[in-house]
């Protein structure tokens, strides 16, 4: 599964001239933690959330002469991590974890911004036991979609991770799977160990 499948596309965002409080009405009125700030071309230059808040009125609370702050280009978090719609949910969650961010902005190849995925995105995906994967893998794609024996090849399933091994007709069909496989609720990543009786990608 790629994040193009689970982001949000109707997004809140605001530009880095858009006044503090009108961004803070913003997160309050639509219930988000975090809005993405754009540019006038559309693309990513910042992110404002609730610790840039909190940490404003730390600022303003302990300065004895604290420089007004009115616009989020301000008070922004710049140097955003982003990611691409192709990027898969599994590597959305590590590049979370390791760069410790709620939330990425999805981008596409000219940094425009077209969506954003969070933490709960993908904390949904593994709400759906790997039992209910291997059965529609095995059902819905190896034998309805593939016309094969679902007996034929290996198909596991563990935390999300599919793991395919036995052999196959075709080096085409191997490749089918893997990507329907992607596609599917719940599946993290692809481990695809397939042999194939005839490699029908050669010309």
């Amino acid at each position: 599964m790629q994040v193009v499948d689970l982001m949000t596309t109707e997004l809140i965002k605001v530009s880095p001239d858009t006044r503090i409080q009108d961004a803070a009405r913003l997160m309050v009125r639509h219930r988000v933690r975090g809005l993405p700030v754009v540019d006038a071309s559309g693309c990513v230059c910042g992110i404002i959330t609730e610790a840039d808040f909190l940490r404003l009125e730390v600022i303003r609370t302990e300065s004895d002469d604290p420089s007004p702050v009115e616009t989020v280009g301000e008070v922004m978090s710049g140097g955003v991590v982003t990611i691409s719609p192709e990027t898969t949910i599994y590597d959305a969650a590590r590049i979370m974890v390791v760069q410790d961010v709620k939330r990425l902005p999805v981008v596409d190849e000219e940094d425009r911004l077209l969506g954003i995925i969070a933490r709960l995105d993908i904390v949904a995906v593994f709400t759906r036991p790997d039992e209910v994967i291997e059965d529609e893998i095995k059902e819905d794609l190896v034998r309805r979609v593939l016309f094969v024996d679902p007996d034929d090849i290996t198909v596991t399933v563990s935390s999300g991770v599919v793991t395919f091994s036995g052999e196959i007709g075709t080096r085409n069909e191997a490749r089918l799977l893997e990507e329907l496989c992607r596609r599917l609720d719940g599946v993290m990543r692809v481990e695809n160990e397939l042999s194939w009786r005839l490699d029908d990608t050669k010309t």
